[in-house]
């Protein structure tokens, strides 16, 4: 069991809350993270492996970290800065929890946040102990216990985390990556209580896992399908990220290529042909802006219609993998001002809106201020599509009585 005092003061790296912002947008938020807190796997494992759960500890060197299958993860909040005197403060990571929002780990707070930055509603990816598509479980040396933990995580959104406001959190889950069949399972067990969507690797060949081309993942695929369940997709969610020169600014490099990463997930799944096989599969690209998709757009339709750099891979007749681009794939945007007009202009139903709270890139608390600089020069009704209309009819969640603008 997890022994840590969530009762501490907040750092002092924290500030006190901030004004709410003044609402003039109806905003779901499909890219968000949680920290998962301590007691999550308490009472939800089986009890021969509640010993072998993931527990958080205290270092002698005064940090938190978590503990599993035998693995110390000290990077405890995954980036979590929201809600800092100084985001480029020294103390990159927390160390602790007080070092976060509570809102980052604590669901009532968690809302209250919502409130302060005027989001309506929030998909939220898990942070290191489980990685953002629930690899750490699916990794485990015991398949059994990796297993019972994916389940007792998805128990806990349905229970907790989603549960307590159904209204708010739009219900993600992960499955277990190791057996399609077991992944599919998961995915219906999940959807028969209200799932509406999964997180899966954007490239699980990176991962050690077969390729997306491989037909090893229909099973699951299938059951996506099927349930309506939205395949969420983040960047970096397979643990690869693009190559870069070692000499040069590290993380400045890596966060400029997170467009990168979703290119390639999108042409990697749409040329996989999966969406040929399921024609109603819904993919969701997280954290990978959206100014890209003209791009993608314009150089696939050219490999079809003219070069014929991909012709040979294509069933004759078949709808066109632009065509595949712009039906099934949806992407999301934090800031995207010198190209959001295109890429409405080219598929204005498949773009949704992003905070990413509680990470640095986040616009928290001025979700609002943010919304109005990159879109508040287009139509009412654009506006609302690209704010929640498209995020809920994608993963079919309520909005409130009354929508704005």
């Amino acid at each position: 069991m997890s022994v840590v005092d969530l009762d501490e003061a907040p750092s002092e790296m924290l500030l006190p809350d901030p004004p709410a912002q003044r609402v003039r947008y109806t905003l779901i938020s499909v890219d968000d993270h949680l920290v998962e807190p301590p007691w999550l796997f308490e009472g939800r494992l089986p009890r021969r492996y509640a010993d072998d759960a993931p527990r958080v500890i205290e270092q002698g060197d005064g940090t938190q970290a978590w503990v599993f299958d035998g693995q110390v993860y000290e990077q405890l909040g995954l980036n979590a800065q929201v809600g800092r005197a100084d985001r480029d403060d020294v103390t990159f990571e927390p160390a602790r929890f007080s070092d976060m929002r509570r809102g980052s780990w604590d669901i009532h707070q968690r809302i209250k946040d919502m409130d302060i930055g005027g989001i309506w509603a929030s998909v939220c990816f898990p942070s290191v102990i489980t990685g953002f598509c629930g690899a750490v479980y699916s990794r485990c040396s015991d398949p059994d216990l990796g297993l019972a933990v994916t389940r007792a995580f998805n128990d806990w959104i349905c229970d907790e985390w989603w549960g307590a406001y159904p209204e708010r959190i739009i219900p993600m889950g992960i499955t277990w990556l190791r057996d399609p069949h077991l992944a599919a399972a998961e995915v219906r067990r999940n959807a028969e209580r209200g799932f509406t969507a999964v997180t899966l690797p954007e490239n699980p060949a990176h991962m050690g896992l077969p390729s997306i081309h491989d037909r090893w993942w229909d099973p699951l695929l299938a059951a996506c399908e099927e349930t309506q369940t939205v395949i969420c997709l983040h960047t970096g969610s397979s643990g690869h990220w693009m190559p870069q020169d070692d000499a040069g600014p590290h993380l400045a490099v890596r966060a400029t290529l997170f467009q990168m990463h979703a290119y390639v997930a999108a042409a990697e799944w749409v040329w996989s042909g999966i969406g040929l096989r399921f024609p109603e599969i819904r993919i969701a690209l997280s954290e990978g802006g959206c100014g890209w998709v003209p791009t993608m757009y314009d150089r696939m339709r050219h490999q079809i219609e003219v070069s014929g750099h991909g012709r040979q891979d294509w069933p004759e007749d078949a709808v066109g993998p632009h065509e595949l681009l712009l039906r099934n794939v949806w992407y999301c945007t934090i800031s995207d001002p010198s190209s959001i007009d295109a890429v409405v202009a080219l598929n204005r139903s498949h773009v949704m809106m992003e905070t990413d709270y509680p990470h640095a890139d986040s616009t928290w608390p001025g979700c609002q201020d943010a919304l109005e600089e990159m879109i508040g020069h287009l139509p009412a009704d654009v506006i609302a599509d690209i704010c929640h209309r498209n995020a809920a009819a994608l993963f079919r969640h309520p909005l409130p009585a009354e929508t704005l603008p």
